[in-house]
């Protein structure tokens, strides 16, 4: 069925527009008028573009938007309010310009026939994969106010989740830039001048100087071929990494990672836990939740082991022994997983684990900051007594020098 771009003017003469599926464009105008809108432009959407979903990546929503709608959609569900009704509630609340223009999109949809779920899926850049399956669910089981209620604790627990793993590199991230900064600045615009002093009073330069001289001396003078080698750099890094095999291998240096591989690979395993527990709980089936989950997990090596979980289960097989083969699941997770199957309770299990490992991700960020602190405030200090040395060692024989 074609989809077509209208625009329309409703009761008060607003201007409303969006996109509708239909036959033909008598069938969209008829559809319109119904829905009491006078219909001014219609225009069949060019196949292999979509205006829509390119307008909503070139904008921004926040978390806290989508957590907003989330919580307060869910709400008026549990609190027994028709979807068209709190869609419309919501239209008039939202502030963010994009969201408040897509939820308009849908609830039109809605009103003109579509079921929720299909609504949905016209803006994934906005609502994921996640959420529309696990509506999608929720319309057949006839639980939608739960699944809705699930889903808005499963986003707000991720967005928890990824600010602590912010929270454990900012600190660290901005320590870095300020000491690489300071060190351009004293090695390409301080060192040179004292040098130039110092050659001048017939000093000898000791290695510490030459050597920070001779780097801020070819930083000023080639500086945009070292701008230009550090994108082509960037720019390989992240062709290779966007490849199959480069993603595999940067996610499998990811795990690997001294200190930090211990986060990533709690991170991916809780929310690994927390999606595929989400969905089998909200009625998605489970050959659909593993598929999800592969795509949402964050790792392609954890990915490739959910692939082949998927394959396990399709045979008729358990979830367990492909995680436990694998070696890329820790032994605690494989064995509550084994006995959720055992109990026929695998959704809470999943649940349990992914609580879990939010906590135990907790400790271990707080564990990192501590050894990342005093690791950051020594390497800054050793190159703090570096540059000084290098200035100092100089003044010293140039007092010399003098004396004599």
């Amino acid at each position: 069925m074609p989809i077509y771009l209208y625009k329309a003017r409703d009761v008060t003469g607003k201007l409303v527009n969006g996109t509708m599926e239909a036959d033909d464009k008598t069938e969209l105008v008829d559809k319109l008028r119904k829905m009491g809108y006078m219909t001014t432009y219609v225009t069949e959407s060019t196949p292999g573009i979509k205006i829509e979903p390119i307008f909503e990546k070139l904008q921004r929503i926040s978390a806290e938007d989508m957590i907003m709608f989330y919580i307060q959609f869910s709400n008026m569900i549990n609190a027994g309010m028709p979807i068209l009704a709190s869609l419309d509630t919501l239209h008039k609340q939202i502030g963010n310009k994009i969201l408040k223009e897509a939820v308009g999109s849908i609830s039109r949809n809605v009103e003109a026939g579509d079921s929720f779920s299909q609504a949905l899926a016209r803006h994934p850049l906005i609502f994921p994969g996640l959420f529309v399956n696990m509506v999608r669910a929720g319309e057949v089981s006839g639980k939608l106010d739960m699944v809705s209620a699930r889903y808005a604790e499963y986003f707000e627990r991720q967005i928890d989740l990824r600010q602590k793993v912010k929270g454990a590199l900012f600190y660290p991230i901005i320590l870095l830039a300020a000491g690489i900064t300071v060190t351009l600045f004293i090695v390409t615009f301080i060192i040179p001048q004292f040098v130039t002093i110092f050659i001048r009073s017939g000093v000898t330069l000791p290695v510490p100087t030459l050597i920070l001289y001779y780097i801020g001396t070819g930083i000023k003078q080639f500086w945009y071929a070292i701008i230009l080698f550090l994108l082509i750099g960037f720019a390989g890094i992240r062709y290779y990494v966007n490849t199959e095999r480069g993603r595999f291998n940067f996610d499998r240096f990811k795990l690997k990672t001294p200190v930090f591989g211990a986060l990533h690979r709690k991170a991916s395993v809780s929310r690994f836990a927390r999606t595929l527990g989400t969905l089998t709980a909200s009625g998605v089936p489970i050959l659909d939740s593993l598929d999800i989950t592969r795509d949402v997990v964050g790792n392609e090596v954890l990915g490739r082991v959910i692939g082949t979980v998927r394959s396990s289960v399709e045979k008729g097989e358990k979830m367990s022994e492909p995680l436990r083969i694998s070696g890329e699941f820790p032994p605690d997770t494989v064995q509550m997983i084994s006995a959720g199957e055992e109990t026929g309770s695998l959704d809470k299990m999943l649940d349990k684990i992914a609580d879990f490992y939010d906590m135990s991700l907790g400790y271990t960020i707080k564990k990192l900051t501590t050894l990342i602190e005093p690791l950051f405030l020594v390497i800054i200090g050793g190159l703090v007594a570096f540059i000084m040395a290098s200035m100092l060692l100089p003044i010293f024989d140039m007092i010399k020098i003098l004396r004599h």
